[in-house]
């Protein structure tokens, strides 16, 4: 008994030996030896080398990073690179990989040195946790992708991946471009087109169909309404639908995020681009309504000049939004501002003490379009020129003056300093003509001479409310004549004084006696007393006057 029982524990002792000096099972035995560029020595450089292959399409390589030793061996090669090629879209579709947060350790975690957990990916109500771990291979530690991550690859891929992986050919889906495989850039390719046509003519369907409910309508302004969305329709539908054709393509995280924020972009621009036509169909329909109803053409200037002032207003807001909701989208815009604003408190006072000029610019703008003290249209005297406000903006007035100049004039202008408006108020105006005559002019015929030149060729201009003759000044040699006439408007105003002041002239050419003239008096001087007759020598005479 003790014989046998000998001879069995030498078997065993025989057994083990012959096992101890074999060598090792290898890992992924079936991938072959693992080439030069392959670190999986700490759990970074796992993560960071099967992402870096993966990305460039090298997936053959990227299979050296997971656990394949539970795949017969035969197979190991084939299902390592369609496991490696199906982990690396449901990574870059779900799972934001933080590298700085692996440790670049062989010996990883010191509170858990044999995994570690790269992030969770949501699977059927659970979480799936992507994990790496440290295993043997060939006698050395190393890190790869655990066995139980390696067998939820194929459920998490049918979530998450690609469907088109199923009948398009191995081809597309061999090697990248930009990180990109070639059935990506065909699906971008199709998307783009496809965004673009299907935009256009779900375009044409809405404004038609929008243009016939509005033609049920008496005013325009709904039509004219739906011709604006012509365009800005056409970029929102080809923004909304690149970002929806793309999230199907299963891009890695940089690539959709690129996508998403050019439809952003798209989308934000379309928005301003129909609020500013929005604001230009509407100024000119409450224009046009205006001109055509109201009879007081005051009132119709006035009402002009505040759809100009807050139509720009309304475009310089829509242009700061747009802006400022384009740069948000931006961390980096963002980090900046948000620095700007904690830390240059000397850079901000300087910015607005610079921007002062400007803000009271844009503050003077608004305040003109509020008071009015002019509006377009009024004919005003600015520094000495005479002329009428063609166009009012938000920082300066364009003025056409009477001999078809432009004078641009800073806004504040109006605010800060004198001048006159013709048209404020009632727009009848009275001109003076004024004329030297002698004393001995008739005043009763020069005033009868302007009521027949007012109600003759004059009769056009003149709005007979005022038209007088009176002796203004009397001079040491002359009379100073004023003839006053009155008239609708302003702009008939300078033609009427011209034409008085011509017939008048030509009425004092034809009687010349009322012309102003020199006239000389001589007087006789009386003989001087002899001397010495008691009687005092004659006073000088003054020379005669001329």
């Amino acid at each position: 008994m003790m014989h046998r029982d000998s001879w069995g524990l030498r078997a065993l002792v025989l057994v083990w030996s012959v096992l101890w000096s074999l060598p090792a099972a290898a890992l992924n035995s079936g991938l072959g030896t693992p080439p030069p560029g392959v670190d999986r020595q700490t759990p970074h450089s796992t993560v960071q080398g099967f992402l870096a292959a993966a990305h460039r399409g090298d997936y053959a390589l990227a299979a050296h990073y997971l656990d394949l030793d539970y795949i017969p061996r035969a197979q190991q090669a084939e299902r390592g690179f369609q496991l490696a090629r199906r982990l690396k879209f449901v990574v870059d579709r779900k799972l934001a990989v933080d590298l700085s947060s692996l440790s670049k350790v062989p010996e990883g975690e010191p509170a858990n040195s044999r995994t570690q957990q790269v992030g969770l990916i949501p699977l059927e109500g659970a979480n799936v946790p992507i994990r790496i771990q440290r295993v043997t291979a060939d006698g050395a530690l190393v890190w790869v992708f655990s066995e139980s991550t390696v067998r939820q690859v194929d459920p998490l891929f049918a979530a998450y991946g690609p469907r088109v992986a199923e009948w398009l050919p191995p081809f597309f889906f061999s090697d990248t471009v930009l990180g990109l495989e070639p059935w990506q850039w065909l699906g971008l390719l199709v998307v783009l087109l496809g965004s673009l046509t299907l935009a256009v003519v779900v375009e044409r369907i809405l404004l038609a169909f929008t243009l016939r409910l509005a033609r049920w309508t008496r005013i325009t302004w709904d039509d004219d309404l739906v011709s604006a969305g012509k365009g800005p329709l056409r970029l929102v539908l080809f923004s909304a639908l690149l970002v929806a054709g793309t999230t199907f393509l299963r891009l890695p995280g940089p690539a959709q995020e690129f996508f998403n924020r050019v439809g952003y972009s798209l989308g934000v621009i379309s928005l301003a681009w129909f609020i500013l036509r929005f604001l230009r169909v509407s100024a000119s329909f409450v224009q046009n309504r205006v001109s055509v109803e109201m009879k007081d053409a005051s009132r119709a200037r006035s009402v002009s000049t505040q759809l100009v002032v807050l139509r720009s207003i309304f475009e310089v807001a829509t242009y700061v939004i747009a802006t400022a909701l384009l740069l948000i989208q931006f961390d980096v815009v963002r980090s900046v501002g948000v620095s700007l604003l904690a830390s240059a408190g000397i850079a901000g006072l300087v910015l607005g003490l610079a921007a002062q000029k400007s803000i009271s610019t844009l503050l003077a703008g608004i305040q003109l379009s509020i008071t009015q003290p002019i509006r377009i249209g009024d004919t005003v005297i600015v520094e000495a020129e005479f002329g009428t406000v063609e166009a009012i903006t938000l920082t300066y007035v364009v003025m056409r003056t009477w001999d078809q100049r432009r004078l641009v004039i800073p806004i504040t202008q109006f605010m800060d300093k004198p001048f006159q408006n013709w048209s404020k108020g009632s727009p009848e105006m009275l001109g003076a003509v004024t004329l030297q005559v002698d004393y001995f002019t008739d005043i009763n015929a020069l005033r009868a001479e302007l009521t027949r030149i007012l109600e003759g060729e004059g009769r056009d201009m003149w709005d007979r409310r005022v038209g007088n003759v009176v002796v203004l000044e009397v001079m040491d040699r002359t009379l100073t004549v004023r003839a006053l006439v009155s008239v609708a408007s302003s702009d008939k105003l300078f033609d009427l004084r011209a034409l008085v002041r011509e017939r008048l002239v030509e009425f004092l050419r034809a009687n010349p006696q009322w012309l102003p003239i020199t006239r000389t008096e001589a007087r006789q001087v009386p003989p001087a007393s002899p001397p010495g007759d008691g009687q005092s020598p004659p006073a000088p005479q003054p020379p005669p006057r001329a």
